[in-house]
């Protein structure tokens, strides 16, 4: 099956949780690796079409899982050959070894006997905490790169479960990814998700709502954003106020992007000149100019420069009883106890360098990170990038799956800052929820332009994504 929207993320101790509590309910080992192989081999029997499979069997569970998967392929009549990298050290992999009754090569194999159309990774799976032996991830690469279809047992073998790192070693690529039980950070944090392909869950029969921690990660699904009612008006859809600084073009983005995912008034509070789109009420900045009380949300940030006249404007807005979406400079300007303090909800969106500008630098995961970070600031935070980490200050935290890479131009942060806005003026209450709203129709206006893009041309495509939610 595909990963599910909502589904649980769960780091390699959580994932020892889970299999614990299933043993103490009466499973064992050997048959959630039973499971695990089965699960395997039927998604294999169906992607392979008939084809000859290579699996590469690990000695830890991970291998015992490849041996599992080989003997039920074996019995539906595929070609199957298996390579392992030494003697099954666990009980319930030498088990699985034993069922298997086909012979097994060697591994790192000869590779003069060419390519293979299917080549299965079942080496190491879930807690590796260091880089694979050079020859191994070479082996493995070039056995992924000349196969027709790679497909990895539950990770990719290099990857860090938890962090997504990659040990900073050259891996395989593969097409698809087995999650055996739930996803895990590597399979949705860079750089390891690159490497992961196409993932999709495969049910081994544990319980994650009982395990605190596992449900407060999840993967990012489709909002449910209300439709006008017959009695909605301009100011009920939510008004949005932009301040602007002396880059006139990214507020105006971000107003442009606020219509675009709904809005039903944008206020651009700017010295410039008014042009297209009209829709848009300009209106020369002053403080005064926030105390309408029809605002539901507040951009700041997009444009605003970092000066004197920046820092009074954030003042303005942090004084300010509406909730406030911080970007871009403001990021740079603006103090963790001042945020911390503040009452009305905000959301923080920083790019890579804004986050360590604000909350300095850490080898923790980016989920981690995000969620360290909400605490701190008392906000919830949206960590950018290709791996989009969105965490509210109790620890709910909700992951974006791979973006477009085609949203790395200038301009696409300042549309997802009147996005976010848009949503968190119609929820107020919610920040999180409004937060993961914004950042799904920015990632979905992005995939249905598909190529290259100006930002212009992303806020105009956000109507487009809204009506994927309606």
């Amino acid at each position: 099956m595909r990963v599910p929207e909502g589904a649980p993320i769960l780091t390699a101790a959580e994932m020892r949780a889970a299999e614990a509590r299933a043993i103490a309910n009466g499973a064992s080992v050997t048959s959630l690796m039973e499971r695990a192989g089965t699960g395997v081999a039927e998604a294999v029997h169906r992607l392979a079409a008939g084809s000859e499979v290579l699996i590469l069997c690990g000695p830890g569970n991970n291998g015992g899982d490849g041996y599992v998967a080989a003997r039920v392929l074996a019995a539906k009549g595929m070609r199957v050959r298996v390579a392992a990298l030494g003697d099954p050290r666990t009980e319930a992999a030498a088990q699985a070894r034993k069922g298997w009754s086909g012979p097994v090569g060697p591994f790192p194999r000869e590779l003069s006997e060419g390519p293979v159309p299917v080549v299965i990774d079942a080496l190491f799976g879930t807690g590796l905490s260091r880089p694979v032996a050079a020859p191994v991830a070479h082996a493995i690469k070039m056995l992924a790169s000349h196969a027709r279809l790679a497909i990895a047992v539950d990770l990719p073998s290099g990857v860090d479960t938890d962090t997504g790192g990659d040990f900073g070693q050259d891996l395989a690529d593969f097409g698809v990814t087995l999650a055996l039980g739930a996803l895990k950070p590597a399979h949705v944090l860079q750089p390891a998700a690159a490497h992961c392909g196409n993932v999709r869950a495969i049910d081994i029969g544990l319980a994650f709502d009982d395990i605190g921690a596992a449900s407060a990660v999840r993967t990012l699904g489709v909002p449910r954003i209300a439709k006008p009612r017959p009695a909605s008006h301009k100011y009920s859809r939510g008004m949005v106020a932009v301040v602007s600084g002396p880059m006139h073009g990214a507020s105006e983005l971000a107003g442009r992007a606020a219509y675009g995912a709904g809005a039903g008034y944008v206020l651009l509070l700017t010295g410039g000149l008014p042009h297209p789109p009209h829709a848009i009420v300009r209106r020369r900045w002053s403080a005064a100019a926030l105390d309408d009380e029809r605002i539901g949300a507040v951009v700041i940030g997009p444009g605003l420069g970092r000066d004197d006249r920046a820092r009074e404007k954030l003042e303005a807005a942090l004084a300010s009883p509406h909730p406030l979406v911080i970007d871009g400079d403001a990021l740079h300007l603006v103090g963790l106890d001042r945020l911390s303090s503040r009452e009305p909800p905000a959301v923080l969106t920083p790019h890579a360098g804004e986050f360590a500008a604000l909350f300095g630098e850490s080898d923790a995961s980016k989920v981690v990170r995000t969620q360290d970070a909400a605490r701190r600031s008392n906000a919830t935070v949206v960590f950018k990038g290709a791996d989009t980490v969105i965490a509210h200050p109790d620890g709910r935290t909700n992951v974006a799956l791979a973006a477009s890479p085609w949203l790395s131009v200038a301009g696409t942060g300042d549309v997802l800052a009147g996005a976010v806005a848009t949503m968190l003026a119609q929820n107020p209450s919610a920040p999180l929820e409004a937060a993961s709203a914004g950042v799904w129709l920015h990632a979905e206006a992005a995939r249905l332009l598909d190529r290259c893009f100006l930002a212009d041309e992303l806020a105009d495509a956000l109507p487009h994504a809204l009506a994927h939610t309606l």
